[in-house]
C-alpha cells in the first residue's frame, strides 16, 4: 500500500510539473501572438513608416533590462564589440576618439602606444576633418551618438587595409595628413607593474581577457627570480572579464585541488565546480589586493576567493556586487544572445551578488540582514553583496568642479597646446607642473571661460523653494540672499583650494600623451597614497599575519570554522 502512495505520489508530482510547464507555454504562445496582432497592425496602420530593425532592437533590449543588467544583444553589426570584450583585439588605428563639444566633431583623445595611429604622429587633441578624403561635417546636437559610431567604424577596418585621417591640430595653420595602415589593436590587460626597491611587486590589472593569466605569469616569474618578498594586485576599476583567466590567476596562489568557483542556475546540466588544476607559483609571498566599488565580476572572483582562503588581505572599497555569470548563444542572421545562466559562488559558501540595482547602483545589504559565512581561518565574511575589505579605505572625495573639468574639453586642448610648446618632459615617475604652469593653466581655464556648478548653490535654492512654500520666503529672503552672495563662485579660492587634486589630474593627461598609458600609470603609482599604503602593509608582517589571524585566536580560543 505504501509503496502504491508512493508511486502515486510521484506521478502526481510529474503531471503537475507537466501541467506548470504546459501552462508556462501556453501563456507564452499567447503573448507572442499578441505582440505579433499588435505589430502587425501598426505596420499597416502607424501614420509613419516603422523602423522595423530598430524597433526590433529596443524591445529585445528592454525586454533583457527586465531580467538583470547583463543580459545583452548584438545585432550582427555589434558582434565585433562582443568578440574585443572577450579577447580585447579588434582591427583599427589604435586610439581612443571622443566628441569635442565646441568644435562638434571627434578628437584623437587617446593614441595606444606602439599602435598605427601613435607610430604615424597621431596627437591628443587633434580634430577629425575628413576619412578617406571624406569631409566630416559637425556633427548635429541630436546625433551625437551616432556620429561617435560612424567615426569610430570609418576608423576601424581589416588589419593591412589603408585609412587616410585629415586632422585639424593646434599651433598649426595647415590641416595635416596621415596615412595610416589598420593592424590588430591588442588592449592590453596589464596596465602597470613595477618591483619597488623593498622588493614589494605592484601589479595593475585593468581586465580579464585572454592571455590575462600567461602575461601575469611571466611578470611573476621575473620578479621572483628579482626577489619579491610581498605583491600588491590592483584591481580597482577592473570590470571583470573572463572567469577562466580569474580562476587560473587565483591559482597561481592556491595549492592544487582547491574549490575555485561554483557555479549554479536552472540547468543542472549547468552547474559545475571549478577547482585550482596547477601547481602554485608562490604559496607564501603576501598579497595585499586592492579592489573599489568598480571592481567587478572577475576581479571580485579573484578577490573572494583570496579572501576566503586567506591567502590575501583585501584592501579598499565594497566591490560591486556580481555575482552573475553569462553565456552566449548564437542566434538567426548572425545575431549574438548573451544572457545571465548561473551565479557563482566562492569558497566560503557566499555568492557576491549584490541584491538588487537602484537605477543602475547595486544594493550592498548591512551586516545586520546578511548572512555569515567563515574563511578557510574561520575569519566571519558576509554575503552583503560584493566582497567586503578586510581594510576599508574612504573614498577619494571629489568637488564638483573636478566632475566638470574632467568632462569638458579644455584639458584636451590645453595639452595639445602644451605639447607644441614642449618637445620633451621629464620621465613619467619625474614629472610635475610647475606652479608656474598651474597659474599658466587656471588662466587658461578662466579665458576659455569653464564654468562649473555648486552643489552648495543648488542645494540653497531648493531650500529658499521650500521656505517661499511654507511661507517664510519674504522673512528669510534678506538672509538667503545673503548666504547666496557669500557662496557665489571664487575661482581663484577653489582653484587654489584644489591645487594638488587639479594638478595631478592635468599633469596624468600631459604624461599619457607623451608617454602613453604605461607613462600613465607609471605617475598614478607614485603619487597615489593608497597604493603606499598597501605596500607598508606588506613591509609590516606583524599587522599582515594579524588582519589574517580570526578573532577567537586573538582571544586565545578556538575559531569556528565553516563554510
Amino acid at each position: 500500500m505504501k509503496k502504491t502512495f508512493t508511486s502515486l505520489l510521484l506521478a502526481l508530482i510529474v503531471l503537475g510539473a507537466h501541467a506548470q510547464s504546459s501552462l508556462r507555454n501556453l501563456e507564452s504562445a499567447k503573448q507572442l501572438k499578441t505582440f505579433a496582432a499588435v505589430y502587425s497592425e501598426l505596420e499597416r496602420n502607424f501614420v509613419d513608416t516603422l523602423d522595423t530593425k530598430k524597433l526590433f532592437k529596443n524591445v529585445i533590449g528592454y525586454m533583457l533590462y527586465q531580467m538583470d543588467p547583463y543580459c545583452t544583444f548584438y545585432t550582427e553589426e555589434e558582434t565585433d564589440d562582443l568578440k574585443q570584450m572577450t579577447t580585447g583585439k579588434y582591427g583599427g588605428i589604435g586610439s581612443i576618439i571622443s566628441f569635442h563639444k565646441e568644435q562638434k566633431r571627434c578628437i584623437i583623445s587617446e593614441p595606444y602606444a606602439d599602435m598605427p595611429a601613435a607610430k604615424a604622429g597621431l596627437r591628443r587633441g587633434d580634430v577629425i576633418m575628413a576619412i578617406d578624403g571624406k569631409d566630416l561635417p559637425q556633427a548635429p546636437d541630436s546625433k551625437v551618438a551616432q556620429y561617435n559610431d560612424s567615426v569610430s567604424q570609418c576608423l576601424r577596418g581589416v588589419p593591412g587595409t589603408k585609412v587616410k585621417v585629415t586632422v585639424k591640430r593646434i599651433g598649426e595653420k595647415e590641416l595635416l595628413h596621415f596615412d595610416i595602415e589598420r593592424s590588430t589593436i591588442t588592449t592590453p590587460s596589464i596596465n602597470y607593474t613595477t618591483l619597488t626597491p623593498d622588493s614589494i611587486a605592484y601589479i595593475s590589472l585593468g581586465g580579464f581577457t585572454e592571455h590575462t593569466a600567461r602575461d601575469m605569469r611571466e611578470i611573476l616569474q621575473k620578479y621572483e627570480q628579482r626577489g619579491m618578498q610581498g605583491l600588491v594586485i590592483d584591481l580597482r576599476d577592473n570590470g571583470g572579464g573572463l572567469m577562466s583567466e580569474a580562476i587560473e590567476i587565483a591559482n597561481f596562489f592556491l595549492p592544487l585541488g582547491k574549490e575555485a568557483v561554483a557555479l549554479r542556475g536552472k540547468d543542472p546540466e549547468g552547474n559545475k565546480v571549478y577547482y585550482t588544476k596547477s601547481q602554485p607559483l608562490n604559496e607564501k609571498v603576501p598579497i595585499v589586493v586592492m579592489v573599489n566599488k568598480s571592481s567587478a565580476s572577475a576581479s571580485e572572483i579573484v578577490a573572494g576567493v583570496l579572501q576566503d582562503y586567506d591567502r590575501a588581505v583585501i584592501m579598499g572599497q565594497n566591490t560591486y556586487g556580481k555575482g552573475l555569470v553569462q553565456t552566449s548563444k548564437h542566434m538567426p542572421y548572425e545575431t549574438i544572445l548573451k544572457y545571465t545562466q548561473s551565479k557563482y559562488y566562492i569558497p566560503s559558501g557566499r555568492c557576491v551578488q549584490a541584491y538588487k540595482y537602484n537605477d543602475g547602483s547595486p544594493e550592498i545589504l548591512p551586516d545586520s540582514l546578511a548572512k555569515t559565512f567563515y574563511t578557510q581561518n574561520g575569519r566571519p565574511v558576509s554575503d552583503c553583496g560584493g566582497i567586503r575589505p578586510d581594510i576599508i579605505l574612504p573614498e577619494d572625495s571629489l568637488p564638483n568642479l573636478m566632475t566638470y573639468l574632467s568632462a569638458s574639453n579644455l584639458i584636451d586642448d590645453y595639452v595639445a597646446l602644451y605639447r607644441s610648446k614642449h618637445k620633451t618632459i621629464a620621465p613619467a615617475h619625474e614629472f610635475h607642473l610647475t606652479d608656474q604652469e598651474y597659474d599658466e593653466f587656471t588662466a587658461y581655464l578662466k579665458a576659455h571661460n569653464f564654468t562649473y556648478d555648486q552643489q552648495t548653490i543648488k542645494m540653497l535654492e531648493v531650500l529658499r523653494k521650500m521656505a517661499q512654500f511654507e511661507g517664510y520666503g519674504e522673512t528669510s529672503k534678506a538672509e538667503f540672499d545673503a548666504l547666496e552672495a557669500k557662496l557665489k563662485h571664487n575661482e581663484d579660492y577653489d582653484y587654489k583650494y584644489w591645487k594638488d587634486k587639479i594638478r595631478l589630474l592635468v599633469e596624468e593627461a600631459i604624461i599619457i600623451d607623451y608617454y602613453y598609458q604605461q607613462g600613465g600609470f607609471a605617475h598614478y603609482f607614485h603619487t597615489d597614497k593608497d597604493c603606499h599604503k598597501a605596500i607598508d602593509l606588506l613591509k609590516n608582517k606583524e599587522e599582515f599575519r594579524r588582519l589574517l589571524t580570526p578573532p577567537a585566536k586573538k582571544k586565545g580560543k578556538k575559531s569556528s570554522k565553516g563554510h
